[in-house]
């Protein structure tokens, strides 16, 4: 009888019947996004302490933040998207603005401080839900590809089954390793991510409940198991450590207070502070957009007229994340493209963000199980993501060349230059562009926020 109110009470909340889910599909997703982007909560504290900031405390206010904002997600937008402190904007935060430039972390933490009020006063006034609703839906499709494309890099790179090499990228040396003596500690993880594609891969075609998690656990009892057998080797050195969860500082929470609150906006009406805070906002509205664009596109949110219902909801949530992360102590807060893999898992509703977003809080708890989880186990749950993404690209009008070109420009962008915010920038100009040079602007109709997104995008490649 409890079990069916509970039920009741989850239905009546979060619609799962009209979004054709159920709550074991919902918690599944949960989980699998979450593992799929706990990475977050190792990477983090290590690329802000490059900063000069307590590691400890950043680790406790990235969860808190991915726990606060994905929570926001849920209650103002009933969607499975899950949100914490991004990678690319937290290495712009530590090593551009405040190694590079010469500015100190809590004068960069203001900049993102106050870019997360102009996005709530910008979500307000329902300028990013007009952008995103301008945009043609062929590009959101191609949005969707290029991130499919880009996740699968970024887990190719993270498994290092693609590494740096003189063509700038190469696959990783199996050889070489067996040479310089390597190929216990990351050869051997480079070839556990390449089984787990695999094992993923036949899980996926076998329709099996939960595929991309099991991919997930499984390739992590894989690497446990040949670490016990002794042929993988941890090497701290290398960045390849144990894959047993190490308990023995205890399950202590470290201290927010070296970074609780510590503003500094004694430089807020210098140019240089606001040529760093719209630099900022730029990457985490457009990386926002796009992510929403792609996963909800893939996810069949969008409605006939590629419109994305309750965005409003989800773009405040991502907007008072990033405030709310900044007075914590830590980089923007966005919504992670990660979410696709729970999407991928049969996600629809704001139960598969709630699940998330009670494993970030566990996590405070219980830090050494999810730090634990290795790159190599996620990695390829994120290459199989994105292929799933991949396969909008037949929603693509390829027969229209003016349709079809700018898409193409927008898909190769993502992967090829490390950024969602650029393959939609570089989409915009060139479809505004061709299609006034071709004499097409006219009979498509362009509206005309994407001329001003297009001047916009222009102006930013020439003055940031």
């Amino acid at each position: 009888m409890e079990t069916n109110k509970k039920e009741g009470f989850l239905e009546k909340v979060f619609h799962l019947s009209e979004n054709h889910t159920d709550i074991k599909t919902e918690v599944v997703a949960g989980i699998t996004t979450f593992m799929t982007m706990a990475y977050i909560l190792a990477v983090n504290p290590s690329i802000l302490g490059a900063a000069g900031m307590d590691s400890g405390a950043v680790f406790t206010a990235t969860a808190l933040a991915a726990f606060v904002a994905t929570l926001l997600m849920a209650c103002l937008a009933n969607y499975p998207f899950v949100l914490a402190p991004g990678m690319g904007l937290n290495a712009y935060f530590a090593y551009t603005v405040v190694l590079n430039m010469g500015y100190s972390w809590e004068m960069a933490l203001a900049a993102v401080f106050i870019e997360g009020l102009i996005f709530i006063l910008l979500s307000l006034t329902n300028v990013r839900e007009a952008i995103f609703n301008a945009i043609p839906m062929n590009l959101k499709h191609a949005v969707s590809v290029g991130i499919g494309l880009f996740i699968a890099f970024i887990g190719l790179q993270n498994a290092k089954v693609v590494v740096d090499g003189s063509t700038l990228v190469t696959m990783y040396s199996f050889k070489g390793s067996l040479i310089d003596g390597t190929f216990q500690s990351v050869g051997i993880t480079v070839l556990l991510a390449i089984v787990g594609i695999l094992i993923t891969a036949v899980l996926v075609i076998k329709n099996v409940k939960g595929n991309i998690l099991w991919g997930i656990l499984i390739t992590w009892i894989l690497g446990m198991i040949c670490q016990v057998a002794g042929i993988y080797v941890p090497n701290p050195d290398l960045g390849m450590f144990s894959v047993f969860p190490d308990f023995s500082a205890g399950f202590k929470i470290p201290s927010l207070a070296p970074t609780f609150l510590k503003l500094d906006f004694s430089r807020v009406l210098s140019f240089d502070f606001v040529v760093i805070m719209f630099a900022f906002l730029f990457v985490d509205m457009f990386d926002t957009l796009g992510t929403l664009i792609g996963v909800a596109s893939k996810a069949d949110m969008l409605d006939k007229e590629g419109k994305l219902p309750k965005i409003k909801g989800a773009l405040m949530a991502d907007a008072v994340g990033t405030s709310v992360g900044a007075v914590l102590g830590t980089s923007t807060t966005t919504t992670f493209v990660e979410s696709a893999a729970g999407v991928s898992e049969g996600g629809r509703t704001g139960l598969t963000a709630v699940v998330a977003a009670i494993l970030f809080g566990l996590s405070l708890f219980l830090s050494p199980i999810f730090l634990a989880i290795p790159s190599f186990a996620t990695a390829p749950a994120m290459i199989i993501v994105g292929f799933l993404m991949l396969t909008s690209v037949t929603k693509i009008d390829f027969k229209d060349f003016t349709e079809a070109i700018p898409c193409y420009i927008a898909i190769i962008a993502m992967p090829f230059m490390y950024s969602i915010s650029e393959g939609i920038s570089l989409g915009v100009i060139s479809y505004v562009f061709i299609h006034i040079v071709t004499g097409k602007a006219k009979e498509k109709k362009i509206s005309a926020l994407m001329y001003v997104l297009a001047v916009l995008f222009l102006l930013k490649y020439v003055l940031i």
